[in-house]
């Protein structure tokens, strides 16, 4: 790294062998003096760090600036082809208001009435819906009262009713609003008194009400041939605990554990029983689990631009420039290349990691000094040592169909669990947490199969599952 025209990492292996040489130093000024370049090698590795060349969010790059466009010479608005969305008439109106023709303004005449014109106003008319029950009472000739039984889950002299619970759940979990704000529109927009305790009965009752549900997603999961993994940390209860998720195209299940390795993995119950192929960002524990692994490119792309921007390696961006062509080429072959250009890019990749070991060599054994473990390595040399040694995970992608470039479909879920997290900053209680990702796997995995949050609520709270659930139910019973 330069800084000022000043090479940094020649600096600090000067002053490093200065230190080493000088036979004068006592040695608690040589141990601090030590500590201090350490310190000072720490903050320069975090001063050029941003969202491309690490796994920091965007959010966090100073003087953030959006990249303008490049000009496709396209006309602004709907492209030929699109599929747009406008308001449409509908056949049957709520309410027909009839404008008259003004005769008098007309010249003198005869005039008969020959149809009209029709345009529509869409609005929204919010309105509370109250239904009394009225349960008929009867006496007998003993005086004895009889009284026609109530629907089910009529219970109470007042009570909310569905509606009320899938709004608040909804707003809740899907659209992550503070529970003061779900106050305040109710009462404001509809009059309704609601209180953060009914706010919490009903996400209880959601989370109660989804427990087949969470049998049945990781039965499923099981069975899929790919699964996304990921895991980011959150904050429960002032202490830092993990947030799990498995995913595919269709499935989404999220769990917190206090934990992030195999002791969540094994406790939440998916990977443990799954034989497919395992997309994740190489953390270690997931390599106990299936039978195949795709490493995340994102990241290695990533950990390579810093390597090019903050080590200098060449070769780090040769690499990146060959990961993205090889990523292309297998879009521009509908998602596999053939074995001969498959093999082709994997003579290239190696070639390229062969000439790395010149210009990234191991670092050279240091005299121990009564000191213990092993020799420190930059970490452009570990990620060199990683690409070497799974390489067939890094590139699986090129003639595996099934095998992604990235994680992003886990990374994708877990967005909304970061922003639930920047809105509340905390769960309050891991039973909190656990409410909080049933039902958020509940309603993505309704999404990724068509159906609609506020739908998915619905047929919940009805006692009811989404259609796509009932092909499953009688083997998940079984099981």
């Amino acid at each position: 790294m330069t800084i000022d025209n000043i090479n940094v990492e020649d600096t600090l292996q000067r002053v490093t062998t200065l230190i080493a040489a000088e036979q004068d130093l006592s040695p608690a000024l040589k141990s601090s003096l030590e500590v201090l370049l350490l310190l000072v090698s720490l903050l320069l590795n975090r001063l050029g760090l941003n969202s491309k060349n690490s796994s920091k969010p965007p959010s966090t790059d100073p003087f953030r600036t959006k990249k303008s466009r490049a000009v496709s010479g396209r006309k602004p608005g709907g492209q030929p082809g699109h599929v747009g969305r406008t308001l449409k008439p509908v056949s049957d109106p709520d309410i027909i208001k009839e404008i008259r023709v003004d005769r008098s303004l007309l010249p003198l005449g005869r005039y008969r009435r020959c149809g009209h014109e029709a345009r529509q106003v869409i609005d929204l008319d919010i309105s509370t819906l109250v239904t009394e029950w009225r349960a008929e009472v009867v006496v007998d000739e003993q005086g004895r009262r009889h009284v026609a039984p109530f629907p089910q889950g009529i219970t109470r002299p007042v009570q909310y009713g569905i509606g009320v619970k899938v709004n608040a759940v909804y707003m809740s979990q899907y659209q992550m609003l503070p529970y003061n704000r779900i106050e305040d529109h109710f009462q404001e927009q509809m009059g309704i008194p609601l209180s953060s305790g009914s706010i919490v009965n009903f996400n209880r009752d959601a989370f109660d009400r989804l427990s087949f549900f969470e049998v049945w997603v990781q039965k499923a999961l099981r069975q899929e041939g790919l699964l996304h993994v990921d895991e980011t940390g959150i904050n429960v209860g002032g202490k830092r605990c993990w947030l799990h998720n498995v995913s595919s195209p269709r499935l989404s299940h999220f769990a917190p554990h206090a934990k992030r390795g195999g002791e969540a993995m094994e406790a939440i119950g998916i990977l443990p029983g799954f034989t497919g192929m395992l997309c994740h960002d190489h953390w270690k524990p997931y390599f106990h689990y299936g039978r195949l692994h795709a490493l995340c490119n994102a990241h290695h792309l990533r950990e390579l631009e810093r390597a090019w921007e903050q080590d200098g390696q060449q070769w780090a961006q040769q690499l990146s420039v060959l990961l993205k062509e090889a990523n292309q080429a297998v879009h521009d072959a509908d998602g596999c290349l053939d074995a001969a250009t498959a093999e082709r890019y994997r003579v290239r990749y190696r070639e390229l990691l062969q000439q790395a070991e010149l210009e990234c060599p191991p670092p050279e054994p240091q005299p121990k000094n009564g000191k213990r473990g092993r020799t420190a390595k930059s970490k452009s040399r570990n990620l060199l040592e990683r690409l070497q040694t799974f390489e067939n995970d890094v590139l699986r992608f090129l003639d595996d169909p099934l095998a992604p470039f990235t994680n992003n479909q886990a990374e994708n879920d877990l967005r909304m669990i970061k922003v639930q997290q920047k809105i509340s900053g905390c769960f309050r209680s891991m039973e909190g947490a656990e409410t909080f990702c049933r039902i958020r796997s509940y309603i993505t995995t309704c999404r990724k199969q068509g159906v609609t949050a506020s739908e998915a609520l619905r047929l919940l709270f009805q006692g009811k599952w989404p259609s796509f659930m009932n092909e499953g139910t009688n083997s998940v019973c079984a099981e």
